[in-house]
């Protein structure tokens, strides 16, 4: 055989390794619709069931991706999370408009096809897929050599969801005097990773070596679909905000009306240890509050008669809490007083 004969695995590109990925996909995502059994991967295109039950069905599309928290797992060599922050970052803003996610696809982009890695990638997503009840119906794997270094990669998720015209939950529901709900994150979810990234370079810490930090910045971003869907089915909702890049102002003032302001106390905010470590290591105030969720991972806000019936759909953890008020005003959202850190 002459050595000197180009091919596309000689370039870079292993066609049958990405086949066994795409098997693996698809033996671990079939679907099944009553007792028939099918699978949409592998096809050029997904197939799936619009709901029937629905007089006036809205579809809406999320996309998004995990960032930098990437470099995270390829640090500490552990990719069996990272799936369920994908799955999270489009699902938790589906639900923000009222839609209850119906199937998800992803693209995985990477310098050389490692099927170890890949496989727990999609391990997670398919654990996301199963915590938020939609279908992983397809997606995309790129090999591409000379664009990512050696052991380098990105994922990118898309999802659809479905709502029926009236419960979509638009700025005219949200009146004065309404409350605003803080419902716990995990921790950091995917959001403020090229900051958290830059400080612990700087400082030279050693992530392998801190048994706390390694655990808390892999931690998988918490999926809200089945709390927040089933308020949204009792009409307990009048809006609520998913906390991601941009923090609790940037986000929430996306869903408040003309002339009315989220007024909220920040007093209130229960944070987590791992922002406290943030905030201890030189990051102000300010830059802490538009970076991160600082301990809230969504916002609902609803009827005050409703807050007990509200907080019984939520497990002890997760349990929302009031950090504010509607109230009239031009500015939108209003922070008032400080964190305790």
């Amino acid at each position: 055989m002459n050595k000197n004969i180009f091919t596309y695995k000689k370039s870079g590109v292993d066609i049958k390794a990405a086949d066994k990925f795409v098997k693996f996909i698809s033996d671990n995502s079939s679907n099944k619709k009553g007792k028939k059994k099918f699978k949409n991967i592998g096809g050029f295109g997904s197939i799936t069931d619009i709901p029937k039950n629905l007089k006036n069905p809205k579809l809406v599309a999320c996309t998004d991706g995990v960032g930098t928290k990437i470099e995270i797992a390829n640090e500490i060599n552990k990719f069996d999370t990272i799936g369920i922050d994908l799955v999270a970052m489009s699902v938790n803003d589906l639900i923000v408009q009222g839609a209850k996610p119906l199937f998800f696809l992803d693209y995985i982009s990477i310098n050389k096809i490692d099927l170890k890695k890949l496989k727990s990638i999609m391990k997670g997503i398919l654990k996301g897929c199963k915590i938020s009840n939609c279908e992983l119906v397809g997606g995309e794997t790129a090999e591409m050599p000379g664009t990512y270094e050696k052991g380098k990669f990105d994922i990118a998720g898309f999802a659809v969801g479905i709502v029926d015209e009236k419960k979509i939950l638009k700025k005219k529901k949200i009146k004065k005097n309404n409350l605003i709900l803080a419902v716990p994150s995990s921790g950091l979810h995917s959001n403020g990773f090229s900051l958290v990234r830059n400080l612990i370079k700087r400082k030279n810490i050693q992530i392998k070596k801190d048994f706390f930090l390694k655990n808390e910045l892999i931690k998988p971003t918490k999926i809200y679909v089945n709390e927040i869907i089933n308020l949204i089915n009792k009409n307990l909702l009048n809006g609520c905000a998913n906390i991601t890049g941009g923090g609790i102002a940037e986000n929430i003032k996306r869903v408040i009306p003309d002339n009315l302001c989220a007024s909220i106390d920040l007093k209130k905010i229960n944070t987590l240890k791992i922002f406290k470590w943030l905030k201890n290591h030189d990051i102000s105030d300010k830059e802490m509050l538009k970076t991160f969720n600082c301990g809230v991972g969504f916002c609902l806000i609803i009827d005050s008669k409703n807050l007990n019936k509200v907080m019984s759909y939520f497990s002890k953890k997760y349990k929302p809490y009031v950090i504010g008020k509607i109230m009239n005003g031009a500015d939108k959202v209003k922070l008032n007083d400080k964190i305790n850190w």
